[in-house]
């Protein structure tokens, strides 16, 4: 089984009302539910914009040095990610592509190149 990032980025989204974007949200969730049934979901945490930056960060003479929010220059960035366990990228492209359909914008589908590493269990955990 391979992992597969499926994202997309928020400039590729119109502007919504709040009511379709609670209708998108209720169609999403359908849409991981579904994964979850198919076991292949490993992980999602809802959407990300502008207002979740916390801060950039990069190396000056090998240290960090941390600026509010993103990066100045970037004129991009991720909206909402789930990563998937799934056996090849057909099976991605599939969910991704019902991913794009209840939400009416377009998705990537990524492949990671090895497995990842895992949180150890037990962390941060009640």
């Amino acid at each position: 089984m391979t992992e597969y990032l499926i994202t997309f980025n928020d400039e590729w989204v119109r502007e919504h009302t709040a009511e379709e974007l609670r209708e998108k949200g209720t169609a999403a969730r359908a849409v991981l539910e579904e994964m979850q049934a198919a076991d292949v979901l490993i992980f999602t945490n809802g959407g990300l914009d502008r207002s979740t930056a916390v801060c950039s960060v990069v190396a000056e003479d090998g240290k960090p040095v941390f600026t509010d929010g993103p990066y100045v220059e970037t004129k991009e960035h991720l909206g909402g990610f789930c990563v998937v366990e799934v056996p090849d990228d057909e099976a991605a492209r599939y969910w991704a592509g019902r991913l794009a359909t209840v939400l009416d914008w377009p998705q990537e589908v990524h492949r990671f190149r090895g497995p990842g590493h895992v949180r150890r269990t037990g962390s941060g955990e009640k």
